[in-house]
Order: C-alpha cells, then sequence, then structure tokens
C-alpha cells in the first residue's frame, strides 16, 4: 500500500498583520492527487509555536470575528511573561491552546467531507513571522 500515506508542505506567506487563511482549495488540490478518489483522513499540522488550524465559516465575517474574539481572549498587551517581539507577542504564544496547531478532518471519495459553509483556515495572530508552514497528510 505505498499509496496509503501522502504528505505535502504548504508554504506560504501571511504578511505583517493577523490573518486567517483559507486553506480549503489547497486542501482539495492535494486531495486530488493524494486520495485519488479514495476515503481516508486529511491531516493538518503547523509546525509553529504562535498558530494554529481552525475549521469555520469564511467570507461571511465570521474570519474577522474570530480575530476579535481571540483579541478580547487574548489582549496584546503587556501581561505576558513571554516577552519577546512586537508588543504583546507573548499572546500569539498561547493561542495554539485555543485553535490548535492540527486538525483531522474525513475525506470521502476523494474530497473534503465539511459542511456547507465550513473552511479550513490556518489562524496567524504573529506580525513577527510571515513565513509560515502547513503539512498537509493523507491517509487513506
Amino acid at each position: 500500500m505505498p499509496d496509503s500515506f501522502r504528505t505535502y508542505v504548504l508554504q506560504l506567506t501571511t504578511g505583517s498583520s493577523e490573518r486567517v487563511v483559507d486553506l480549503t482549495h489547497d486542501c482539495e488540490v492535494f486531495l486530488r492527487e493524494a486520495a485519488r478518489g479514495r476515503d481516508g483522513l486529511l491531516n493538518l499540522f503547523v509546525p509553529h509555536a504562535t498558530a494554529g488550524i481552525a475549521v469555520i465559516e469564511t467570507g461571511a465575517g465570521s474570519d474577522d470575528d474570530l480575530l476579535s474574539a481571540l483579541h478580547t481572549l487574548l489582549p496584546a498587551d503587556d501581561r505576558w511573561q513571554h516577552r519577546h517581539g512586537t508588543p504583546g507577542h507573548g499572546r500569539d504564544h498561547v493561542l495554539p491552546a485555543l485553535v490548535p496547531p492540527h486538525a483531522t478532518l474525513p475525506v470521502v471519495g476523494g474530497s473534503l467531507e465539511l459542511g456547507t459553509w465550513q473552511s479550513v483556515c490556518l489562524v496567524d495572530t504573529n506580525k513577527d513571522n510571515p513565513q509560515r508552514q502547513v503539512r498537509l497528510s493523507f491517509l487513506g
């Protein structure tokens, strides 16, 4: 079963502002080659201490709402003991406790089995590191 596991690393530039980046299309492109119509699981993993993966609605304001909620829960101020980088950067290191650096999603017939309004997104609040990787792995 040499094709039962495939992996690929997305290289992303998120810029110097907080962002929610929709990865759904990238996942589907990867699955066309990796899954080739099979059922299985897609795992996404962000090897960064200051980013996470969320399954949310995008395009209708929910992505901005998520960033606003994170600002409420994790203010970018001087309360954090982790103090390097831009002011409030310590909050970025707490983010993965709320938005985990991984997600595992069902693949049916080679496609993500998402709900109507669900998208797979990278959540990056770290303004100091614009270069990100997301490892996509298919097991099927």
